[in-house]
């Protein structure tokens, strides 16, 4: 019972947020035409989802996986799709397709995951499809909003960087629990540094440069400091040796120093960040707009549906966490941060369980994975770091980032199963 009971925050955000927007679009008690929602063409896809997450609690309970991540992750989700309804109410039914579609492909994945499970124990293939995914948009990829990072297939457009990130964890995953000992016993020293042979970290720099490069070429900073960072932190994980940390910073800040004397583009991207309201009205007007934004929300927000975060161009795309500040204010900032703080807790203690290394570093890095994602974009939106191209994840509106989400999901969720309840 307790864990169907997680469902009613999610299922109940779900229905009073999309009947609270309907009743403001009614002409008697609000100004916005009712056809904006497009009638009750979104009650089918709505009743679908709903069934649909309770078959999946049941799958999850039936299986003995953690059914906690699963309501945190539709959590998200539901806020995600109300906002999308608040902002571009033409696209509500779209999101909650891929939502649908989202939570379909993540119960085949815990279906297979046992034949998916076996790729942990190619690195080197996984490396290779890894690298290929990432090369994809800066080969054959379309500029959308600034950042080279789509590839368009007729009426659809995908984002290999968010399937790419599934693999390059599979990848750190299998790679570093394989040569653990070796990265974690290093031989040489160059000054206080301690460091394995060189071709043990040759596919960790690799990935480390394909990150600069997507940087430099493609413009997707967001992907870059994701793929980057990730790298990083994995590397830590698996060997817990410092000298990682300080070679990864000396690396990134030397390709950076380099790029911004090399690239007029990335002058312009930290000019930007720097200093916005040098050009509030050209190239900083997305981030100048979206300080407005939250500082209008304040401590309570001005309320559901009465602030103007349409002034933000792509608001239900990048900067759907901007909208949710200025009309949910601090507060309600601060509740969608702590489900993030939740997820990645949840996964920790998920990983910790784990018996074999490759599975350990792929838990615990999925859920670092996750959380690293929506500080990256949550610090671009706020101007903590420079404007990053990257979605929030299960929050903002797409489906190549709603699908990868929840595969991610999936394969933590996967490798939960025990003998208790979770």
């Amino acid at each position: 019972m307790k864990s169907w009971s997680l469902l009613v925050p999610p299922i109940g955000i779900l229905l009073f947020g999309l009947l609270t927007l309907y009743v403001k679009a009614h002409p008697i008690v609000g100004t916005i035409d009712a056809s904006s929602l497009l009638g009750l063409s979104y009650l089918p896809w709505l009743f679908s989802v709903i069934v649909l997450s309770l078959i999946v609690q049941a799958v999850l309970i039936r299986r003995h996986l953690d059914t906690v991540l699963f309501p945190i992750a539709l959590m998200l989700s539901g806020v995600g799709v109300v906002e999308i309804a608040r902002l571009n109410p033409p696209l509500l039914v779209a999101q909650l397709r891929w939502l649908l579609i989202a939570m379909v492909l993540m119960l085949i994945l815990i279906r297979i995951f046992h034949m998916v499970k076996q790729a942990l124990q190619y690195p080197y293939i996984l490396g290779l499809c890894c690298l290929v995914v990432l090369l994809l948009p800066i080969l054959f990829g379309t500029e959308i909003g600034g950042s080279r990072n789509w590839i368009v297939l007729g009426p659809f457009s995908v984002q290999p960087s968010e399937f790419g990130k599934i693999l390059i964890l599979f990848f750190l995953a299998a790679y570093l629990s394989e040569h653990r000992r070796v990265l974690s016993l290093p031989v040489k020293h160059f000054l206080f540094l301690r460091l394995p042979p060189l071709r043990f970290i040759a596919p960790l720099v690799s990935i480390w440069g394909i990150a600069v490069l997507m940087f430099v070429v493609s413009r997707d900073l967001g992907s870059a400091l994701l793929f980057f960072g990730i790298a990083v932190v994995m590397t830590y994980m698996a060997t817990g040796s410092k000298s990682y940390l300080f070679v990864a910073s000396a690396f990134i800040l030397a390709a950076g120093t380099v790029s911004y004397a090399l690239f007029n583009h990335v002058r312009v991207r930290f000019q930007v960040w720097l200093n916005p309201w040098q050009d509030p009205n050209g190239m900083a007007y997305q981030i100048v707009q979206s300080l407005f934004s939250i500082g209008t929300g304040g401590v309570w927000g001005t309320g559901f549906g009465f602030g103007h975060p349409g002034f933000i161009p792509e608001v239900h795309t990048d900067f759907i966490f901007s909208a949710i500040a200025e009309e949910l204010g601090l507060v309600g900032a601060l509740m969608l941060m702590t489900c993030y703080a939740c997820f990645f807790w949840r996964g920790i203690l998920i990983a910790l369980c784990c018996r074999m290394d490759r599975e350990l570093l792929t838990a615990a890095g999925g859920s670092t994975l996750f959380l690293m994602q929506a500080f990256i974009i949550i610090s671009g939106v706020t101007k903590f770091l420079p404007l990053t191209g990257i979605t929030l994840p299960f929050v903002s509106y797409g489906g190549s980032s709603m699908v990868a989400s929840f595969l991610l999901l999936g394969i933590i969720l996967s490798l939960s199963r025990r003998g208790e309840d979770g």
